[in-house]
């Protein structure tokens, strides 16, 4: 899932520079002057580079030097799985805390909806963060989240005790 998002995020990126360099071209032509300013390049060089590497492939262009993305992103799972790992150790404090606050025979069944609630709350705010479509990442992290409890409550049920 966390590659998927990450990709989601990616396409969002783009999507959103092509539509910068089809609005307002020269705004983006400056940008990219800028970025080889920065690296050290002279102001008049780094506008006839800008200027070339525009007229060749803008979107190219502004995707390697001002996003850093290359033709070939690859995915970085060990990234995507250090930044679930933080995650889903923090989102582990809301069971606990709801495990405190309800006892009975509803335990359980809260929980469950507590957790499915901040899983799909939580893949909103990381597409959003991420310029990818919330909806689509909420869908993704609830599904996955729910598939995952659902099994565990298999496996218990199997096994005759609460997992």
């Amino acid at each position: 899932m966390s590659v998927s998002s990450q990709r989601d995020t990616e396409l969002a990126d783009i999507q959103r520079e092509e539509r910068e360099l089809s609005t307002s071209p020269e705004l983006e032509l400056d940008e990219l002057t800028q970025i080889y300013v920065k690296r050290g390049i002279d102001p008049e060089l780094a506008r006839q580079v800008a200027t070339q590497l525009t007229a060749t492939d803008p979107l190219d262009a502004h995707l390697r030097d001002e996003l850093g993305m290359t033709g070939a992103v690859p995915a970085r799972p060990w990234q995507a799985a250090g930044v679930s790992a933080v995650s889903f150790a923090l989102g582990a404090a809301v069971p606990l805390l709801t495990l405190l606050a309800v006892s009975g025979d509803a335990r359980i069944p809260v929980i469950a909806g507590v957790a499915l609630v901040v899983l799909a709350i939580t893949g909103a705010i990381g597409g959003r963060l991420g310029g990818a479509p919330m909806l689509r990442a909420a869908t993704r992290v609830l599904a996955g989240g729910g598939l995952a409890m659902a099994l565990t409550a298999l496996v218990g049920n199997l096994l005759g005790s609460v997992v």
